[in-house]
C-alpha cells in the first residue's frame, strides 16, 4: 500500500483517468487485429507487382519458404500469410519483452506520468507510420516502433497498484482487465468496418490507421491535462497535471513478501506459452479453417471481449486473485481441448467462450499477485519484468507452430 493513502474522491478521479486513457489506447491497438491477413496480402500483392526479388518482404518470404521446406510434408503457399503474420507478432512481442522492464524501471525513477507521456510519443510515431505505410518496409517500421514504445498497459497496472491498498487491489486490477475486454468487444469490429472505407488509394487501410492515430492523440492530450503523478514517493501536492514540486522521497518500509517473483513470473510465462497470444492468432486460425473475412473475425473477437468484460465486472473483481488464476487456467485447458477437435463454427464459439474466461482471469490475477510482492519504489520495474516474462513466450506463436504440428500429426497442408 502507498505510504500516504489517497482520499476516496481523489482515488476515483485518478482511476477514471487511467480507465479512459487505457480504453482509448487498447481500442486503437485492437483495430489492426482482424486486418492482418488482408493487410499482409495487400503488401505481398504490391511486392509481386514490383518484381523486385531483393525487396525486404520477398527476403522474409524466402526465409519462410526455407522454414516450410524443413518439414517432410508439403505446405501450401497459401499459408505464407499465416506464417508472416506469426513472424510479425513474434517480433512485436520480443520488442515488448525487451522494452517493458526498462519502461517500468524508468517509471520508478522519474515517475509514472513522465514515463507514460514519453511512451505515448512513441505510440504516436508508430501509428503515424502505419497511416503512411504504402509499402511493407514502412509498415514493419511502425510495428518495431510500437513494440519498443508501448508501455501503457504495464504503467496503468502500476498506477492502479499505486493508489490501491491490499483489499482494493483485486477489484482495481479487474478494472484494468475490463478495459481489455471492452476494447476487444468494439475495437476489432470497428477496425474491420473502417477498413471498408477507402480514402487513400495507395493504402486501403489508411482510414482505420487514421482513426487509430486520432484516438492516440486524444489519449495523449487527455493524459497530459488530467493525469497526476501516482508514484507514492513523488506525488505532487494536488496539481491536476502533476507539475507541482515533488515531495522528498521517504525510505519505504520493509516489504513482507509471501510469494516469489520468480514463481509468479514463471507461472505467467508458462500460461502465455500455451495461450500463445490467442488474441493475435485467432484471425489467422479463422482465416485458415473457415476462410473468415475481417468483419467475421471482428465479430468473433468482439464476442470474446463482451463475455470477458461481463466476467471482469461480475466475477473477477470479487474473487481472490489466486482463485481467479485457478479458474482461468482450467477454462483455458478446456478451450484448447475443444480447439483441438474443431470442425464447426458452433465449436469455435464454444472454445471462444472458454478463452474469454481465461482472458478475463489469469493475467489479471497474476498482475494482482505480482503487485502484492513489490515495494513502492520497485513496483514499476517488477511489473515490467512480469510483463516481459509474458511477452517472451509470444515469440513461439501458434501461427508459426500450428502448421508444422498439423504436418507432423499426419494431416499435411497442400
Amino acid at each position: 500500500m502507498s505510504s500516504t493513502a489517497l482520499p476516496p474522491d481523489r482515488r476515483r478521479q485518478i482511476l477514471k483517468v487511467i480507465f479512459i486513457s487505457l480504453l482509448l489506447d487498447l481500442i486503437s491497438f485492437t483495430f489492426i487485429l482482424p486486418l492482418f491477413p488482408k493487410l499482409l496480402e495487400f503488401y505481398r500483392g504490391l511486392d509481386s507487382s514490383s518484381s523486385s526479388p531483393n525487396s525486404l518482404l520477398n527476403r522474409i518470404l524466402t526465409g519462410l519458404n526455407t522454414y516450410k521446406q524443413s518439414f517432410s510434408r508439403p505446405i501450401s503457399d497459401r499459408y505464407d500469410i499465416v506464417l508472416l503474420g506469426g513472424a510479425l507478432g513474434s517480433l512485436f512481442s520480443f520488442l515488448q519483452a525487451i522494452a517493458s522492464p526498462f519502461i517500468g524501471t524508468l517509471s520508478d525513477r522519474y515517475g509514472r506520468r513522465t514515463a507514460l507521456l514519453w511512451s505515448m510519443i512513441g505510440n504516436i510515431a508508430s501509428v503515424a507510420l502505419w497511416v503512411a505505410a504504402t509499402d511493407f518496409r514502412t509498415f514493419l517500421a511502425s510495428r518495431v516502433v510500437g513494440g519498443l514504445s508501448e508501455g501503457n498497459v504495464q504503467l496503468a497496472t502500476a498506477m492502479a497498484a499505486d493508489i490501491s491498498d491490499d483489499k482494493q487491489r483485486g477489484a482495481t486490477m479487474a478494472l484494468v482487465g475490463v478495459c481489455f475486454s471492452i476494447a476487444f468487444t468494439f475495437g476489432p469490429a470497428l477496425g474491420a468496418a473502417l477498413a471498408n472505407v477507402s480514402t487513400v488509394a495507395a493504402n486501403p487501410f489508411a482510414t482505420a490507421a487514421g482513426f487509430s492515430l486520432f484516438l492516440i492523440l486524444v489519449e495523449t492530450l487527455y493524459l497530459y491535462l488530467y493525469l497526476p503523478e501516482t508514484l507514492p514517493s513523488s506525488r505532487s501536492n494536488g496539481s491536476p497535471n502533476g507539475s507541482a514540486e515533488r515531495k522528498e522521497p521517504t525510505k519505504p518500509a520493509a516489504h513482507l513478501r509471501t510469494n516469489s517473483h520468480f514463481i509468479l513470473n514463471l507461472t505467467h510465462f508458462s500460461f502465455i506459452l500455451f495461450f500463445s497470444g490467442m488474441e493475435f492468432s485467432f484471425p489467422f486460425l479463422t482465416y485458415d479453417l473457415f476462410a473468415y473475412s475481417s468483419s467475421q473475425t471482428g465479430k468473433l473477437l468482439g464476442f470474446i471481449g463482451l463475455v470477458a468484460s461481463i466476467l471482469q465486472g461480475s466475477v473477477t473483481r470479487r474473487l481472490h486473485p489466486l482463485s481467479v488464476v485457478k479458474l482461468g487456467v482450467v477454462a483455458c485447458a478446456a478451450s484448447f481441448f475443444l480447439l483441438g477437435r474443431l470442425t464447426t463454427e458452433r465449436g469455435l464459439y464454444a472454445a471462444a467462450s472458454l478463452l474469454a474466461v481465461a482472458t478475463a482471469t489469469v493475467v489479471t490475477g497474476l498482475n494482482s499477485l505480482s503487485s502484492f510482492e513489490a515495494a513502492e519504489d520497485e513496483r514499476g520495474g517488477k511489473l515490467g519484468n512480469h510483463r516481459s516474462w509474458g511477452m517472451f513466450p509470444n515469440m513461439f506463436r501458434s501461427d508459426i507452430l500450428h502448421i508444422p504440428i498439423r504436418c507432423i500429426s499426419g494431416e499435411g497442408l497442400v
